[in-house]
């Protein structure tokens, strides 16, 4: 492939061991998509209709299915099509979007968890300052930011990889990411790799934060059985969340920079995926159906819904 300015399409190798099976596949990942879809947005409709959920835990929990809508939204759609399609191309620039779109929603999910860690740890840890510290309005603006900053985030090495000659087209997973992209180019990617690690240490240092937040929080809980049963309400289910995000994450983060081609591409796929399969739909689970507050509000507005059908 020549400069990047005159490329066309890259081709995305991730499929190729699946196209006698390929009807099978688009069904049930058809399937699964409709589900993080449902589950995602029944948890966000709940959450902005229901008055008594408008605190800053549930505003959080609202951003983060939100979240997990629009970074599906850049995987899954063209994953579905290329099930049906005998070539697995994507345009330069579709390319690039679809990078920014699913790691700028990693970048927001991880960002995310660490703000409702600290929520969590103010909330438990002091309770006294919790209303002075935090209210509706003050999660709005940390939504905002949070935003604002991981779009700067992402977009930052989109930039320093379209300045990159690239001397190939094809990427060995089921979607595009920045670092295939970078692995492509004819020179010198010091400058892209230096930003990678820069993200990465600034990452570790937000677990670093989560983990001091939830000693706290344990230790604090401990102290009393009402402590305990918060936690359990409350912070169980983030700890999962943020557990199941981790993990997948380093998945991903180990293939693209460490990963071996002589590795099965079955088993490829799924450290590629794995971060945009579990989480998104992990996440609703979680929070949908285990949070007593937002479980209650499913449930009576299914009632209402029903009452009012019986009643038509």
């Amino acid at each position: 492939m020549e400069n990047s300015s005159n490329a066309v399409v890259f081709y995305l190798n991730g499929l190729n061991d699946t196209r006698s099976h390929k009807y099978v596949f688009f069904f049930f990942t058809l399937l699964f998509y409709l589900l993080i879809i449902l589950f995602n947005q029944t948890v966000i409709i709940t959450i902005l209709l229901e008055k008594s959920l408008h605190e800053p835990m549930y505003i959080f929990i609202c951003n983060l299915n939100f979240n997990t809508l629009y970074g599906t939204a850049g995987f899954y759609p063209k994953l579905l099509a290329d099930f049906l399609s005998d070539t697995h191309v994507i345009s330069y620039t579709g390319c690039l979007i679809q990078a920014f779109v699913i790691y700028s929603s990693l970048m927001c999910e991880f960002t995310s968890l660490t703000v409702m860690a600290y929520d969590r740890y103010v909330a438990i840890c002091k309770p006294l300052d919790y209303h002075s510290i935090m209210s509706a309005l003050t999660a709005g603006k940390i939504v905002l930011i949070l935003w604002i900053l991981m779009f700067f985030e992402a977009i930052i090495p989109i930039l320093l990889t379209v300045r990159l000659p690239l001397c190939g087209s094809h990427i060995d997973k089921l979607y595009c990411d920045n670092w295939s992209i970078v692995k492509l180019s004819c020179i010198d990617t010091a400058l892209n790799n230096i930003y990678g690690y820069v993200l990465i240490i600034a990452h570790i240092l937000q677990a670093l934060f989560i983990l001091y937040s939830y000693f706290e929080i344990i230790r604090e809980c401990l102290k009393s059985s009402e402590g305990r049963i918060k936690f359990i309400q409350t912070c169980l289910p983030h700890l999962i969340a943020l557990m199941s995000f981790t993990i997948t994450t380093i998945f991903d983060v180990m293939y693209s920079r460490y990963g071996s081609r002589n590795t099965p591409q079955t088993i490829r796929n799924i450290m590629a995926v794995v971060f945009l399969v579990i989480p998104p739909l992990l996440n609703p689970l979680v929070y949908g159906l285990n949070l007593t507050q937002i479980r209650i509000k499913i449930l009576m507005m299914c009632n209402r819904k029903i009452n009012s059908v019986s009643y038509c």
